[in-house]
C-alpha cells in the first residue's frame, strides 16, 4: 500500500499563505486523481481540490481563487498553495489518491490553523 506523507501545515494569521505538500512513498499508477480534503471539528470531511491525470483541476467553491493545486508527476507529489487564508479554513488537511480500481489512499493529515 502506498504511503502518503504530508507537510507544510501550521499556524498563520488571516490573510496569510501556506503551502501543503504530499509525497507518495513510491511510484503510483492507474490513478484517477490526487487531491486534498479537509475536516474541521464537528464537520464532515470535504473535498478542497483535486487534480486528474490530464491536469484537470477541481476546487470547492469556498476556496476558488485562493487555493491552487498542482502536481509533480516525476516526484509523485501534489501541492496545495493556499493564499488569503481565512479562519474558516482551519481544519486538518488530508492528502488523497483515488485509484481507478482499488481503494483510495489517505495521508495522516496536517493541521492548518488560521487566526483572526
Amino acid at each position: 500500500q502506498v504511503q502518503l506523507v504530508e507537510s507544510g501545515g501550521g499556524l498563520v494569521r488571516a490573510g496569510g499563505s501556506l503551502r501543503l505538500s504530499c509525497a507518495a512513498s513510491r511510484n503510483i499508477f492507474n490513478i484517477n486523481s490526487m487531491g486534498w480534503y479537509r475536516q474541521a471539528p464537528g464537520k464532515q470531511r470535504e473535498l478542497v481540490a483535486d487534480i486528474g491525470e490530464g491536469g484537470r483541476t477541481n476546487y470547492a467553491d469556498t476556496v476558488k481563487g485562493r487555493f491552487t493545486i498542482s502536481r509533480d508527476y516525476a516526484q509523485n507529489t501534489v501541492y496545495l498553495q493556499m493564499s488569503s487564508l481565512k479562519p474558516e479554513d482551519t481544519a486538518v488537511y488530508y492528502c488523497n489518491v483515488q485509484f481507478l480500481a482499488r481503494p483510495a489512499a489517505w495521508g495522516q493529515g496536517t493541521q492548518v490553523t488560521v487566526s483572526s
